[in-house]
């Protein structure tokens, strides 16, 4: 094995270069396995309900078909899912071997799994080089996939509508991001005609942006109204505009091209990394949820008009402060009425305060799929979760790194 994990990470990475970005991972895979000796190299990509792997690519096995098996993540009786959930590197005892299970994760993103079997149970160095280059396929994927959609197609588990490839085009890559003063995940569930619901977040020097927006109707004009929002936001917060600028132009933005018979709900906040001090935008959309002790209130924000409904009425900028160990969670109206009305989530948020936001997403959306009874949602369910921990710039442990 090489001496150090710059010199490992430079022997998995230097083949994935000179290869084409379908093969990457396949290629990635030989090499490891060439490296520890197993007998087979998978990676498992989770899919985008968070609800499953899919395999992409095996190495070293006769036969194998890309995507032939799928695993299910709430099967408690199979190993993967403390590996995705708990972020933990297993070794697992088999009668020829062993299997090692390590998370593939950047910045909280967690991707999937990568899969070995070996002929011996490995060693304290060999488990650390097999967590080295899980680590390092997080960023494989994340530079690759940008140039195939043999990702794209192994994290869906089920047909997309046109109105759902638009508002996932609308959504961040990643929808989890560890920093040194937070934790944020996001997720998105669609209702059966797609509701506008979108989430966006950007991390610059010294500031963390959120929003959250809802745009009226459903299926693909619900999707375009959204899309032109979205851009528009995104827009402003490029030109270094504060967000009061960012919302007024949203919203002349939107009566411009709907003359006044459209409009978009939308939350805007700006959190300043060093104090926590967060300033916040509410066009008509329900408030945040607090967090705080063993307590979760609203914050108290006063609502202003909808984006597009009034172009020339100037939105006010509220403030409210952030302390170390508060959680904030925004919602759009799928997760708090119709047929997802009957969920307690003050209670569920406080039931699963330690869990990371990432597991909170999945508890959230099971929640709601659980109140219609397998009925299709009459409205996007979208949820964003921001653990807020504080503090001066610092680094925190990577995710997916821990092993035995």
């Amino acid at each position: 094995m090489p001496a150090d994990d710059g010199e490992r990470l430079a022997t998995y990475l230097a083949p994935v270069e000179a290869a084409s970005p379908v093969a990457a991972v396949e290629v990635f895979a030989a090499q490891l396995g060439e490296q520890v000796g197993a007998r087979e190299v998978s990676f498992l990509i989770t899919d985008f309900a968070g609800r499953s792997l899919v395999r992409l690519g095996r190495s070293g096995s006769q036969g194998a078909q890309q995507g032939a098996d799928q695993v299910p993540l709430d099967d408690e009786g199979l190993p993967y899912r403390r590996t995705v959930v708990d972020q933990e590197v297993q070794v697992l005892e088999e009668a020829d071997g062993a299997r090692v299970l390590a998370p593939v994760t950047a910045r909280g993103d967690a991707m999937g799994v990568l899969e070995l079997v070996l002929p011996a149970r490995p060693d304290g160095g060999a488990v650390a080089a097999v967590a080295a280059a899980a680590h390092a396929l997080a960023y494989v994927v994340t530079s690759e996939r940008r140039h195939t959609d043999l990702y794209e197609w192994g994290r869906r588990s089920r047909p997309v509508s046109l109105a759902a490839e638009i508002q996932r085009r609308l959504l961040p890559e990643a929808f989890t991001c560890e920093a040194g003063q937070f934790t944020l995940a996001a997720w998105l569930e669609p209702a059966s005609t797609v509701g506008g619901d979108t989430f966006d977040y950007a991390l610059d020097a010294d500031r963390l942006y959120l929003s959250m927006t809802d745009a009226m109707g459903h299926d693909v004009d619900a999707a375009l109204m959204a899309t032109l929002a979205v851009g528009s936001l995104r827009n402003g917060r490029r030109a270094s505009s504060d967000l009061q600028a960012m919302a007024g132009g949203t919203s002349r933005v939107i009566d411009e091209h709907y003359g006044g018979a459209g409009f978009v709900t939308g939350l805007l906040l700006s959190v300043d990394l060093a104090s926590g001090h967060v300033e916040a935008v509410d066009a008509g959309h329900p408030p945040p949820l607090l967090v705080r002790g063993d307590g979760v209130r609203a914050v108290p924000l006063e609502a202003d008009l909808p984006l597009g409904v009034a172009p020339d009425v100037p939105y006010r900028v509220q403030r409210f402060r952030l302390e170390p160990g508060d959680r904030l969670v925004l919602l759009t109206d799928g997760m708090l009425e119709r047929n997802a009305r009957q969920v307690d989530l003050p209670a569920l948020l406080l039931q699963h305060r330690d869990d990371h936001p990432r597991q909170l997403m999945q508890v959230l959306t099971q929640a709601v799929q659980d109140a219609v009874e397998g009925a299709a949602l009459v409205d996007d369910a979208t949820a964003l979760c921001l653990q807020w921990h504080g503090g001066s710039p610092h680094r925190r442990a990577s995710a997916g790194a821990s092993t035995p």
